[in-house]
């Protein structure tokens, strides 16, 4: 979010201001149509009934059966008129001639309007029309003499000005709360802002987002776990790298929420909280991970808010001495060829002083071609360079180790389309034929086979030793890091091949008779480069 968008105090009022605003407007809308429809529902029955009282009425009866005087009548009507505060009360006969009129210029003319129709048919019924005294609301009853028979009909009219003006003053009630409604929205909504700002230490929202954004990607990109813990010792945030940390441990639970001093009973951080000192560079036992920690307190205006840890596995330091990217591995298989390389150079040396020179010849021819069989078929075989010459020195290492390393493939191994697999591929064969080295070191029959098949983008690795085998019960646990049967500081080979397996997405099969032998099949998805 950009500087310069509107701020958080405007932002919430007019947000608020807009949502009573529209429930408001809907509100009006809603209520005024129904106050208008109920207040034109109601002037409506008040005419039906007016009309209905008058056309019961003996005189208005006995006037249209021609035996009372219309004057009478006509005063009858006024009053009606007078005291329900209807526009006018007229009687009509049956040829619609007007017997009573608010105007007596009008009695005895025509009725106008061209409604009275149906209820010269005798049908009650309403309408809106426009007559002598404008447009109105009418209702039309039918009178009925003793026999029985129509004699003429009550016509009753509301002005529909009145209607209108009625409605408009219940409109107005409503739009002056609407008025007052939004009014009271915007105190509330400023209000509203300033609380929510001063929680927030005066940071505007596009502030608040940076800040946010910067600091999860700070907490997701450190190496080194972080754990934070509120007042009360509850956990509020925890990073990646502490999950994967508290996951070798074995604990696999969620911490978020839950009391430190019951997920990690030796944090000390509930005594940071206490004293509010910094605590740096202290071990901490995790379930037998010794980690390095750090612990300090968190201030906000001189009072301790919470508390933050950062710790890291101390065995992860012989881990990155191990990964230093195969150096180590490409290291010993250089010493190895350069220790056989300065052996055979003692023993030319050697004959070369003794005259030797028939075997001298013969030591050499032999040297040259178990040389070239090997080169040859390692460079014929396997396409990446670097890989090559990785299994040269090995080839030159297991010799110097008093052990026999076959190589063979019926299938020839291209060169990756990612450089970076060799890493992991020199990571994985390397530590399955050191592996391989010392296990058939005391043995009689000292022989590795490593054996490569490739099909369908699928590399198969194949290791295979004579050695003691492996029991059962490690057979399950030699692939955690530092489970060793070799002494401290070991456990770290298997390891780094289960490591280097999951990053390439591959998969390892273990098969071993304990005190006979012992084989590791890799499988790893290759795809070759394109020549």
């Amino acid at each position: 979010m950009k500087k310069g968008k509107w701020s958080l105090q405007f932002t919430i009022m007019i947000l608020v201001c807009g949502v009573v605003a529209l429930s408001l407007f809907i509100t009006d809308i809603l209520i005024s149509q129904t106050v208008a429809d109920t207040i034109e529902k109601s002037q409506t029955e008040k005419a039906v009934n007016v009309a209905r009282m008058a056309a019961q009425t003996p005189l208005v009866i006995e006037t249209l059966s021609g035996s009372e005087n219309n004057q009478e009548v006509q005063q009858f009507t006024n009053r009606i008129k007078k005291s329900t505060d209807v526009e006018f009360v007229v009687i009509i006969d049956n040829n619609g001639i007007r017997k009573t009129h608010p105007d007596p210029s009008k009695i005895g003319k025509k009725f106008v309007g061209g409604d009275e129709k149906d209820v010269l048919r005798g049908r009650e019924h309403i309408s809106i029309s426009k007559g002598t005294l404008g447009r109105s609301l009418r209702s039309f009853t039918p009178v009925y003499n003793s026999e029985d028979n129509q004699i003429g009909a009550v016509v009753v009219g509301i002005s529909l000005q009145k209607v209108n003006e009625a409605v408009l003053k219940s409109r107005f009630n409503i739009y002056v709360g609407t008025v007052f409604g939004i009014l009271t929205g915007i105190a509330g909504a400023i209000l509203l802002a300033r609380y929510i700002k001063k929680i927030l230490f005066g940071l505007e929202p596009f502030a608040i987002a940076k800040v946010l954004k910067e600091r999860n990607a700070i907490l997701q990109s450190v190496r080194e776990g972080i754990i934070a813990v509120d007042q009360s010792s509850t956990i509020t945030l925890v990073n990646k790298a502490a999950l994967k940390i508290f996951k070798k441990a074995g604990i696999n639970e969620n911490p978020t929420g839950k009391k430190v001093t019951s997920y990690m009973p030796d944090s000390n951080l509930d005594r940071i909280l206490e004293t509010g000192k910094v605590e740096l560079d202290k071990e901490q036992d995790l379930k037998g991970s010794v980690l390095l920690v750090n612990r300090v307190p968190v201030f906000v205006k001189d009072e301790i808010v919470g508390a933050v840890a950062t710790f890291r596995d101390k065995t992860e330091i012989h881990l990155l001495a191990e990964q230093l990217t195969g150096v180590r591995l490409y290291a010993e298989s250089l010493r190895a060829q350069s220790h056989e390389f300065m052996n055979k150079l003692h023993v030319i040396l050697g004959m070369v002083h003794m005259h030797y020179y028939d075997q001298l010849a013969a030591y050499i021819s032999d040297l040259v071609d178990h040389r070239e069989n090997e080169i040859g078929f390692i460079t014929k075989t396997v396409k990446d360079p670097v890989l090559a010459g990785f299994l040269i020195g090995k080839l030159s290492y297991a010799r110097e180790a008093g052990a026999k390393l076959a190589l063979s493939s019926d299938f020839q191994l291209p060169e990756p389309e990612n450089a970076a697999i060799t890493h992991e591929l020199i990571t994985i064969i390397g530590n399955l034929i050191d592996n391989a080295i010392e296990a058939v070191e005391k043995r009689p029959v000292k022989r590795i086979e490593l054996k490569f098949d490739y099909a369908d983008d699928i590399l198969t690795i194949e290791v295979h030793d004579t050695g003691q085998g492996i029991s059962d019960a490690n057979l399950n646990h030699i692939l955690l890091k530092g489970y060793t049967t070799k002494g401290e500081d070991r456990g770290i080979g298997l390891y780094l091949v289960k490591a280097s397996l999951d990053k390439l997405g591959g998969d390892l099969d273990i098969s071993s008779k304990e005190g006979q032998e012992t084989t590791f099949v890799v499988y790893i998805p290759y795809k070759a480069r394109m020549m």
